[in-house]
């Protein structure tokens, strides 16, 4: 008997120090990195290096009945056994010999979890015995969890699936949280042949995997016969869902900038960004076949992106849908005029209800025209911003300086592209490269308050204030005059505070507005920089951006009050230099409404010999005084160009003299004696 005993006892310290000798495979196999929304919920995924589409394992999330459901079909002494189930391994083993073919498999979990690490097979001894060595070693190694949890990452699903989170994504839609009793057991079923029983291409075969499923599942008492009934017709799948893809440009760049991360966590809410998803695909097979558009939503108090839609689709070639343009270099058109008024304001140039003059203008061969072709004489700051006059800022913007403009835009936390390298005055009218990113920050920045957060779309990355663009009552003033737009057809008046643009050619349509809380701004144009024919940036964008609120959110918040030191008063009440914009050198200039003498030009001589003197004149306002030498030639002229009585030979000085105090002067000479 003690010499059974040692032979028994040496034969188990053989066996254990065979097990422990047992080298084990990878166990850390590559999975997917995963894009998460705000709240966790999957947005996009990426497969591994071969293609396979294999995601991290979250027991967490689950189903608990998808787990209890496996365990009573593939093992269910899996809780109790150390990696080898003898009485199931007896169990097939007689099948098999009274049926002389396998009936069943006493393979447990752990045993088919060896398989997958060594991606061996199961038929030969030499195989099952290796499948048993390993087993044994990994579950002294690992604890029961582990194994599971290393089995759902592994299992084979049909394709290039592999883990029950890739394949209830692709088969169902939806996370392995809420299977219902139907997909629970197609789930159980398919690793055992995923080829054969693939829904979508063998789906008898998986109809009869399944209800072998149910019905073993009804005979442990893990479902009633009503459940398995209703179950047994349910429709399989006849194709892979696919995996979630929303925000794929913005996915694509957290990747780039935290490549090796499994999971990323972006700040967006994966519903506010499928509604705006929806909003721009519809919007741009509205605006025609070619047409790209692209859109940014963000919470200003906080910097978050909440929304960032890069194209209609990704995969429309015809719109070049892979081209993020959210990041493109585009011409901003007018949509940087409001920031050129409110460093207006901050300088003590202007103030909302101030005069500004919009008549023509040249400035060193730059000649700005307004859209229109007209020009509307004086009129209020308030009005050339609303109207979008082109003149107005332009002078504003010398005023100014083109570099001051730039540097605060950098200082905004945009990069602009300076195609020539030196600002000029061109840059207030769109002459300047700049992305919608780079305009959803400017105008974060305005809605702030003058002074923003930067825009962050990676919620590992810190919140960060940028420095101050403007006093927050210029930024408050800004709002107040935008807010006074009207609003597209059918859209609320007075509720966002808004600007639109569009650049030369009709190249990009833009509108950008803001509430209380949010910003959003609309991209629309090509992708390849070709026009759009007729495309507006307040017929073309403008209905969507107010859409886009109206899809954020069900009510828009309310603006702040205006800062105390804000100067809320009419024209003819400001402080005398805010009445009208007159530049710094303005005491030694001419003012922007005088009129102008055209003829005779300053400095002329002239042979009249006794004739009248011909006047003519632009600007001002009619009617006009002539004086020459102080003496009265002609008053209440209407007319532009008229006739006055001959001054005589000799130099004289004209002075003329409009209804509203402006004056000009030229000298001249008549009847020059000859030597």
């Amino acid at each position: 008997m003690a010499v059974v005993l040692a032979i028994v006892g040496t034969g188990l310290q053989r066996i254990d120090q065979w097990i422990r000798d047992t080298a084990l495979p990878m166990t850390l196999a590559e999975t997917s990195t995963e894009v998460l929304d705000r709240n966790g919920a999957l947005m996009r995924v990426y497969p591994v290096g071969d293609g396979i589409w294999r995601m991290a394992p979250q027991l967490a999330q689950v189903d608990p009945d998808f787990i209890a459901m496996l365990i009573a079909y593939e093992d269910k002494r899996f809780y109790s056994h150390a990696g080898v189930d003898l009485l199931a391994m007896l169990r097939a083993a007689g099948q098999a010999l009274w049926h002389g073919r396998t009936i069943s498999g006493g393979s447990t979990l752990t045993m088919q979890l060896a398989r997958l690490l060594e991606d061996g097979t199961t038929g030969a001894w030499a195989g099952k015995l290796r499948q048993i060595r390993l087993a044994l070693a990994l579950e002294r190694r690992l604890s029961k969890q582990q194994i599971l949890s290393l089995y759902l990452t592994h299992a084979p699903y049909g394709g290039n699936l592999e883990g029950i989170r890739a394949a209830s994504y692709a088969w169902f839609g939806k996370p392995p949280n809420r299977l219902t009793p139907s997909q629970a057991a197609l789930l159980i079923a398919l690793p055992q042949s995923p080829e054969r029983r693939r829904p979508d291409r063998a789906h008898a075969a998986s109809a009869a995997a399944r209800d072998r499923v149910l019905a073993r599942l009804e005979q442990a008492g893990l479902l009633s016969t009503s459940e398995v009934d209703i179950a047994r017709q349910a429709p399989l799948p006849r194709r892979m869902q696919g995996f979630p893809r929303l925000a794929p440009h913005l996915s694509d760049r957290l990747l780039a900038a935290r490549p090796g991360v499994s999971r990323l966590a972006a700040t967006v809410d994966a519903q506010v960004q499928a509604k705006m998803e929806a909003l721009v695909a519809e919007a741009a097979r509205r605006a025609g076949t070619r047409v790209s558009a692209a859109l940014l939503a963000v919470d200003h108090h906080s910097g978050e992106v909440l929304a960032s839609v890069g194209s209609p689709s990704y995969e429309d070639s015809a719109r070049q849908g892979f081209v993020d343009m959210t990041q493109a270099a585009r011409s901003p058109g007018s949509t940087l005029k409001p920031l050129i008024y409110g460093l207006g304001f901050d300088a003590g140039l202007i103030h909302p209800e101030s005069l500004i003059h919009d008549g023509p203008v040249d400035f060193e061969g730059y000649a700005p025209q307004n859209f229109d072709g007209q020009f509307r004489g004086d009129l209020r700051v308030r009005e050339a911003l609303q109207l979008s006059l082109n003149i107005p800022v332009v002078r504003l913007t010398r005023e100014i300086g083109p570099a001051q403009l730039l540097a605060v835009m950098r200082r905004g936390g945009a990069l602009p592209k300076l195609p020539g390298g030196k600002p000029g005055l061109a840059i207030s009218l769109g002459g300047i490269g700049t992305s919608l990113q780079d305009l959803v920050q400017l105008y974060a920045g305005i809605a702030a308050g003058g002074q923003g957060p930067r825009l962050r779309a990676d919620q590992a990355s810190s919140p960060t204030e940028l420095p101050r663009m403007m006093s927050p009552v210029a930024a408050w003033q800004l709002g107040d005059i935008l807010r006074g737009l009207a609003p597209p057809p059918g859209a609320r008046a007075g509720v966002l505070a808004y600007k639109t643009g569009t650049s030369y050619g009709h190249r990009d349509a833009w509108a950008i507005g803001w509430d209380g809380q949010h910003v959003i701004g609309v991209w629309m144009g090509r992708a390849d920089g070709t026009p759009v024919p007729g495309a507006f940036g307040g017929d073309l964008a403008a209905p969507v951006l107010f859409e886009a609120f109206g899809r954020l959110k069900p009510e828009i918040a309310v603006p702040p009050p205006p800062p105390a030191a804000t100067l809320i008063l009419g024209a003819a009440e400001l402080p005398l230099p805010l009445r009208r914009f007159r530049p710094r050198d303005a005491v030694f200039a001419q003012s922007a409404a005088a009129p102008q003498v055209l003829f005779p030009p300053n400095g002329a001589g002239l042979a009249l010999e006794g004739q009248p003197l011909v006047v003519k004149l632009r600007g001002g306002t009619a009617p006009f005084a002539l004086l020459a030498d102080g003496r009265v030639l002609a008053k209440g002229q209407r007319r532009r160009e008229f006739e006055v009585p001959n001054p005589g030979p000799g130099f004289a000085n004209l002075v003329v003299l409009d209804s509203a105090g402006h004056s000009v002067s030229v000298d001249i000479e008549i009847d020059r004696p000859h030597p």
